[in-house]
C-alpha cells in the first residue's frame, strides 16, 4: 500500500510511539477493504507498539479504530485516510500510542474537563483542504476525553449513507445524529460550542488585557505580516483573528509565492502562525470585530468591539480582515448553500460525482474549478456575465479540450432551483435577448470574486463604492492612527504576496505615528 518512501517516513514518525495500542479493522471482501488491511499491515510493521486485529464488528466497512488497553477511547476512520487525511492518521496513530498533541496544558485540561457524551461524524473528502482541520481537531478530543467519540467518515466511499443523510458539503460534522456544523473546524471552534462557558471565560481575558501599541484586527498574510514587521520594533502587539490564516486556509493551489515553487493554503497558514508565534505577539483567535471607536484625542486609545462583548484598546490599528467569497444574492442561494449550492470545488467536487453541475463565473478561479470538476462530474456548464470568459487564455485552451463541458456567455443567473431539500436546477437570463432558460442539475459553484470584509467599519471609515478601506500611501485610513492592509483596502491585485508587502508597510508607518505621537 505504501511506497519505500512513505515507509521510510512514516517509521521515522512512528519512532515517537510510546504505548501499546491496537488498530482493529471491519472489513468485507471488496477491493477497499483489501487496501485498507494492506495500509493496517504496513503501519504495524513499521512500530513494535501497534498490532492489527480483523475481528472488528463495525457497520461501515472498510473501517478501523484506534484503541489503547490502558484508556478508554473511541476513535475511528471510516475509509482509507490517504490524500489530505493521511496527515490526519500519522496525528491519531502519534497521539494514541502516547505522543502529546500540540496543545496548550490550559486547552489540553480544558477538553479533559468536559462532561456529557458527544458522538461526532464527520463527512470528509480526500481532496478536501477544508477536512483535515476537522478531523484532527475531534481526533485528539476523543483520544483526550472518553466522553467524545469521533468516526471520520470518508463521503465519496460510502455514498449511500451520504446521499440518505444529503450530505453535499464536506465538512460536515453530525454531533448526537443532528447536524452540528459544516466547513473548516479547529479545536477552539468546536470547544466555543459545546463548552458553554467559553466565550464568556474568554470575553473576560480579553477585558483583563492592558492596551496594545499596535492592535491588528485579522490574521490573514497582511496580519501576519504586520505583526511582525510591529514585533521587530519591540513594541507591544495583538492579533485579533475571526480565523488565523483567513482566506488563504480555503485556497488550494499556490504557486505565484515568489520564491516558493508550490505551496497550499492551509500549509501556508501554519507556517504564518508559527512565524509570528516566534515573536511576542498576543494571537487572540476566534474574536470577531464588529465595531472601532476611535480615539477622543490625537494619541488617545482607539477601541476594537467584538461580537462576544468584549473590547480591546490599542494606541494604533491596522485593519486586515481581508475578503470573503461573493455570493450572487438571487433567490435559493441561501436555501440551498451547502445543499448543492457551493463555493469549493476542491472540497465539494468529489460529492458531485457523476452529476450535472454549474460554475458561475468565468474568470481564473471559475475555469479552474470547472477543469477540475470535468474530472469528476458528467457534465460541467460555465456560466459567464460578460460576452467572453475573463479566464487567463491557458486556462481557456485547456477548458475547450474537455467534452464534458459547455460554456454560455452573457449569461446572468438569476435563481438557483431545488426540490427544498437539494438543488435541482438553475435559471439564467441571456442578456443580449432577454429570454430565461432553465439548466437542470445537481450542483451549483460559484465563483464570482471577492467581498471585503469592511461592513463593521463603515460609517466610521471611508470606503469605496465596492466597500473597500481607502488608504493613503503609508496605508492610513481617514482617521489618524488607524491603517489598514491587504484585501480590505482599495489596493489592487488581490494576491498573497501583494497582501503581505502591504501589511509590512502599514506596521512601518503605525510604528512611525507611535513614535511620532
Amino acid at each position: 500500500m505504501l511506497d519505500a518512501n512513505m515507509k521510510a517516513q512514516l517509521k521515522a514518525y512512528l519512532e515517537k510511539v510510546s504505548r501499546p495500542f491496537e488498530l482493529v479493522a471491519s472489513l468485507d471482501d471488496g477491493a477497499k477493504s483489501k487496501e485498507l488491511r494492506a495500509l493496517l499491515q504496513d503501519i504495524a510493521s513499521l512500530s513494535p507498539h501497534i498490532t492489527v486485529r480483523e475481528d472488528g464488528q463495525d457497520s461501515r466497512r472498510p473501517s478501523f479504530s484506534l484503541q489503547r488497553p490502558d484508556a478508554d477511547m473511541h476513535l475511528t476512520f471510516a475509509g482509507i485516510p490517504m490524500g489530505h487525511e493521511f496527515t490526519s492518521l500519522i496525528l491519531a496513530l502519534l497521539q494514541t500510542g502516547g505522543h502529546p498533541p500540540k496543545l496548550s496544558e490550559e486547552k489540553i485540561a480544558q477538553i479533559k474537563a468536559i462532561d456529557g457524551e458527544f458522538a461526532f461524524e464527520t463527512y470528509f473528502s480526500l481532496s478536501c483542504q477544508n477536512c483535515p482541520d476537522v478531523v484532527q481537531a475531534l481526533n485528539v478530543m476523543a483520544v483526550l476525553n472518553p466522553n467524545i467519540k469521533h468516526v471520520a467518515i470518508d463521503g465519496a466511499l460510502f455514498q449511500k449513507e451520504v446521499e440518505e443523510r444529503e450530505v453535499m458539503s464536506v465538512p460536515s460534522i453530525y454531533l448526537n445524529g443532528e447536524l452540528f456544523g459544516q466547513g473548516r473546524m479547529g479545536v477552539d471552534e468546536i470547544l466555543a460550542k459545546i463548552d458553554t462557558g467559553a466565550a464568556k471565560r474568554e470575553a473576560e481575558k480579553l477585558a483583563s488585557k492592558d492596551p496594545f501599541d499596535v492592535l491588528i484586527v485579522g490574521g490573514g498574510p497582511a496580519g501576519a505580516a504586520a505583526a511582525i514587521y510591529a514585533a521587530r520594533k519591540g513594541i507591544r502587539t495583538g492579533v485579533a483573528a475571526e480565523r488565523f490564516g483567513g482566506q488563504v486556509l480555503d485556497t488550494m493551489a499556490i504557486e505565484n509565492f515568489i520564491s516558493v515553487q508550490e505551496t497550499e493554503g492551509p500549509k501556508l497558514a501554519r507556517q504564518l502562525e508559527e512565524h509570528v508565534k516566534q515573536y511576542q505577539v498576543d494571537i487572540m483567535n476566534l474574536q470577531r470585530a464588529s465595531a472601532l471607536v476611535p480615539a477622543v484625542e490625537p494619541g488617545g486609545f482607539h477601541e476594537i468591539k467584538f461580537d462576544n462583548g468584549a473590547s480591546l484598546k490599542a494606541k494604533s490599528i491596522i485593519i486586515s480582515t481581508g475578503a470573503r467569497w461573493r455570493e450572487l444574492n438571487v433567490p435559493g442561494e441561501t436555501e440551498y448553500k451547502n445543499k448543492g449550492v457551493a463555493y469549493c470545488p476542491h472540497c465539494d467536487g468529489p460529492l458531485f460525482k457523476g452529476k450535472r453541475v454549474a460554475v458561475v463565473g468565468g474568470g481564473n478561479s471559475g475555469i479552474e474549478a470547472a477543469i477540475d470538476l470535468a474530472g469528476l462530474v458528467a457534465h460541467v456548464t460555465v456560466l459567464e456575465f460578460a460576452d467572453t470568459l475573463k479566464a487567463d487564455e491557458v486556462l481557456q485552451r485547456k477548458l475547450r479540450s474537455l467534452p464534458n463541458v459547455k460554456v454560455i456567455t452573457s449569461a446572468q443567473t438569476t435563481e438557483v432551483l431545488g426540490d427544498g431539500k437539494k438543488v435541482t436546477g438553475l435559471v439564467y437570463k441571456d442578456r443580449q435577448s432577454e429570454q430565461s432558460h432553465t439548466v437542470e442539475l445537481e450542483g451549483v459553484f460559484v465563483q464570482i470574486g471577492l467581498l471585503p470584509n469592511s461592513e463593521w467599519v463603515k460609517g466610521t471609515l471611508k470606503t469605496s463604492k465596492f466597500g473597500e478601506i481607502e488608504i493613503d500611501n503609508r496605508g492610513e485610513t481617514n482617521i489618524p492612527g488607524v491603517f489598514a492592509a491587504g484585501d480590505v483596502t482599495t489596493i489592487p491585485y488581490k494576491q498573497i504576496v501583494i497582501a503581505m508587502g502591504e501589511g509590512s508597510r502599514s506596521a512601518l508607518s503605525a510604528f512611525d505615528y507611535l513614535i511620532r505621537h
